[in-house]
């Protein structure tokens, strides 16, 4: 199934891009009529939020008489493909929940319906979550949730070691270092190097001044980005990080304190509390990205929501979207499944505000970043895990790998 859906979808794309002219306009997005909604919304949700929405969904229901939300939950290991096979049939949903990474793919084919600007007001959403849904001026979708990278540390070591959470790179090594000869932590910094692990070289090529983009191409052989990959190779270079670490020895390397840090979104405030049983709470805390040689900007993530053009009931999907994106609509679905809001006003609701650590991811995505929408970036993205991973066993040196990436990248192209 996997090899057909990508195959469809490669036709399509290929099709697409063949019958559209490279100085079209952009493609302009129709109001929703204004009034009374009613009818079925058939919705495909993914994840724990897939799990949920359902129930969640009921409120909305009964706020809209005659309206039904049929949602349909699905793994995050088979929601691509399926979506991927969806539009390559012609049988998609009113709605679907899609990665954040998605719609510069998705939007490629036609088959989604462009964000109505009567509905919707991008300045109320983090710029980060809103650059998710923003494919060449044109919105698709609207950023549902949001997720962003900052650093855990354990409060406990620090405080045997003596040292406050770091504020820039330098620090940054310099804390670890504490961490392993005063507070404990042997092995020091869990460090990613294989899967998803671009998501941790990304934020510190933007805290370099570094783009991974330019002239609509991309560039991953910069100066900056060789001082990302300088930045991110010394942690290993200087074992203040493991490049051995068994599958699935973390989060537990951090409850042992085997390793005194590391960077990661919100939901493992949650698995930290759970796997690191009573009072384990206590011994950790979150901290903003430590500042490079020009920014602390960070990763953002988390995931969007799209209404596909062939919806058997526009209105209603996207008067859906709408209310999904209340500010206390996004309070009240964090209190449900601990998914940060993308609305920014969201944050001010009592659910929220009165956290201390969610404080620190509300104010770290004021300062995040995604990844360029194209067509092509789960692809580039794997070939970053490859040569980080070579990196990271000390096969390349950063500037080789900068060179690969970027030799690989290029093949590859943006598909757009």
């Amino acid at each position: 199934m996997k090899t057909t859906a990508a195959g469809l979808l490669a036709l399509a794309l290929v099709v697409s891009a063949c019958g559209r002219s490279a100085d079209k306009a952009p493609e302009q997005a129709k109001d929703v009529t204004a009034g009374k909604v009613s009818g079925e919304v058939s919705v495909w949700a993914i994840g724990e939020e897939g799990k949920a929405l359902g129930a969640f969904a009921k409120d909305f229901e009964a706020a809209n008489p005659g309206v039904k939300i049929n949602v349909t939950a699905m793994g995050w290991d088979v929601a691509h493909d399926k979506i991927t096979s969806a539009i390559a049939g012609s049988a998609t949903p009113d709605i679907s929940m899609i990665g954040s990474t998605w719609a510069g793919e998705f939007s490629k084919t036609g088959a989604l319906d462009p964000t109505p600007g009567n509905l919707f007001d991008k300045s109320t959403f983090f710029p980060g979550a809103w650059q998710t849904v923003d494919v060449n001026g044109t919105a698709w979708g609207i950023p549902w949730y949001v997720e962003t990278r900052v650093l855990y540390y354990r409060t406990d070591q620090a405080e045997k070691a003596g040292v406050k959470p770091p504020a820039t790179w330098a620090e940054w090594k310099t804390f670890i270092k504490a961490l392993q000869d005063r507070g404990g932590a042997k092995k020091g910094f869990n460090q990613g190097y294989t899967a998803g692990s671009w998501q941790e070289l990304l934020p510190l090529i933007w805290q370099a001044g570094g783009e991974i983009v330019k002239d609509g191409a991309y560039t991953f052989d910069t100066p900056q980005a060789v001082t990302a990959l300088k930045q991110y190779a010394s942690l290993f270079t200087e074992k203040l990080a493991p490049n051995d670490t068994p599958e699935g020895a973390f989060p537990q390397n951090f409850i042992k304190g085997e390793v005194g840090g590391f960077v990661s979104g919100p939901w493992m405030v949650g698995v930290l509390n759970s796997d690191g049983g009573a009072g384990f709470k206590d011994k950790f805390d979150v901290a903003p990205y430590p500042k490079g040689p020009v920014s602390a900007t960070s990763f953002v993530g988390g995931s969007d929501m799209v209404v596909f053009k062939k919806a058997r009931n526009r209105d209603a999907a996207w008067k859906f979207l709408q209310w999904l994106t209340d500010p206390k609509v996004q309070a009240k679905w964090y209190t449900t499944v601990k998914s940060l809001p993308a609305v920014q006003s969201a944050w001010q609701e009592p659910e929220l505000s009165a956290d201390k650590q969610l404080k620190v991811f509300g104010e770290q995505l004021k300062d995040a970043r995604t990844p360029p929408p194209f067509p092509t970036w789960e692809q580039v993205s794997k070939v970053i895990e490859s040569e980080l991973e070579k990196l990271a066993k000390g096969k390349s040196t950063p500037e080789q790998t900068a060179k690969a990436i970027q030799s690989q990248a290029a093949t590859i192209g943006t598909g757009l």
